[in-house]
């Protein structure tokens, strides 16, 4: 078992001050030995070397630990854990392997708080950033339990299926936007380089133009020598729609308006039933009480819609009620979620149910971005086709006229 190194300041009865190391498990255990052999101390802090030196590695990234990370970590100190390897030693250890210089921070404040004394739980909650609240709730749970080394191991499975979920979804969703900001690039590039000397020629020949040149040439010098005012309105909108979503009332009705766009919606939805179903059962499976749970799994939904189901499910669990009714009552859950919660509450393995739920909506998101990503190939191809489209036919229709009036 690995033991912390300590250096220590300390006063002998004779009033002589000594300097010296000391290994222990923590600061208490050093701080009661000094104390047990009558020393006065004056300093304990940990030795700046072996496993708790200050850790420098070179081209550390300073940007913030994302979830990744954090499931990467938690991780690993499940194996340390389980392994026999004390919590203050773990993190440690820990401290070394990541390279990531804020990360690695705020490891060494944990440490050193754990090495003070304070719990786990609260030494990690001082860092709500990088841990939310879900993953210190589970993290008290599991030190009140004493099965913090099998929590650690829940978090850890838990976050990368969510790592799996993101993913999927950024993937169903990067290659739309590819193809959207490649057609706004050729388009800007049509419509500012060929565009102006197609009209030029038109203008210089006096030809009649059509109402589809007449707009295209408009836009042509509009994107000329107003480029930046467009970019100005592109700005203050998003500005706007920032600020309005940033209110309760624009909060809900633009998260309401995403789960009902075709497809999208049909996708996220999905995706929000998974997540909550993994969190409520990682939470109820950990020792946390149902209201509670149901708390911060509403915390962690990321959409207002899915929020306010879950408040009605804990206010009538409040009053003795069961959730499945409430849930019953609201469209975003399916009659078969409902089914499953209602057997789960009726049996007393309400966190089984929803393990099975989640399983199931995770195989649904597989075939949701399946579809999505065959619904917006096709789509997107016909998009950017009719804008070349528009485009050249706007420049050649008149040179259809001039060439007919030559050949009479």
């Amino acid at each position: 078992m690995y033991m912390a190194v300590f250096e220590y300041r300390a006063r002998d009865r004779g009033g002589k001050i000594l300097s010296a190391q000391l290994e222990a498990d923590s600061l208490a255990q050093v701080r009661d030995n000094l104390r047990s052999k009558g020393l006065m101390i004056m300093e304990i802090k940990a030795a700046k070397s072996g496993l708790n030196a200050d850790v420098k590695i070179p081209f550390l990234s300073d940007r913030p630990p994302g979830l990744k990370q954090v499931a990467l970590f938690s991780k690993q100190m499940a194996t340390l854990i389980n392994a026999g390897v004390p919590l203050v030693q773990s993190l440690a250890i820990m401290q070394r392997q990541i390279e990531n210089r804020a990360f690695q921070n705020i490891l060494k404040a944990v440490r050193a708080d754990v090495e003070s004394g304070t719990p786990f739980s609260e030494a990690i909650a001082k860092h709500r950033k990088v841990f939310n609240r879900l993953y210190i709730n589970l993290i008290r749970a599991g030190e009140t339990s004493g099965t913090l080394d099998s929590i650690m191991e829940r978090i850890s499975d838990f976050q990368e299926k969510e790592l799996a979920l993101y993913g999927k979804i950024r993937g169903a969703l990067t290659y739309p936007v590819i193809v959207l900001v490649f057609a706004v690039g050729v388009t800007y590039f049509l419509l500012t380089t060929i565009v102006p000397q197609f009209g030029s020629i038109l203008t210089g020949l006096g030809a009649p133009l059509p109402a589809l040149t007449q707009g295209l040439i408009a836009v042509s010098d509009f994107l000329q020598h107003r480029t930046l005012v467009l970019v100005a309105i592109i700005v203050v909108l998003v500005l706007l729609y920032r600020r309005y979503y940033a209110t309760t009332k624009g909060r809900y009705q633009i998260d309401a308006f995403k789960l009902r766009v075709p497809v999208l919606g049909t996708l996220l939805r999905r995706s929000a039933i998974a997540s909550f179903a993994r969190t409520f059962g990682l939470l109820l499976s950990s020792g946390v009480n149902i209201i509670e749970s149901l708390e911060i799994t509403k915390g962690t939904a990321n959409n207002a819609v899915v929020e306010e189901a879950l408040e009605n499910a804990r206010n009538v669990v409040m009053v003795g009620d069961q959730m499945s009714g409430s849930m019953a009552s609201n469209k975003l859950f399916p009659p078969m979620v409902v089914s499953m919660v209602s057997i789960g509450e009726e049996t007393g393995a309400l966190d089984n149910m929803l393990g099975k739920v989640a399983d199931f909506y995770e195989r649904e998101v597989d075939e949701a971005v399946t579809g999505l990503t065959a619904a917006i190939e096709p789509i997107m191809i016909v998009f950017l086709g009719v804008i070349v489209g528009l485009i050249v036919a706007g420049m050649f229709l008149p040179m259809f006229a001039i060439i007919g009036q030559l050949s009479k």
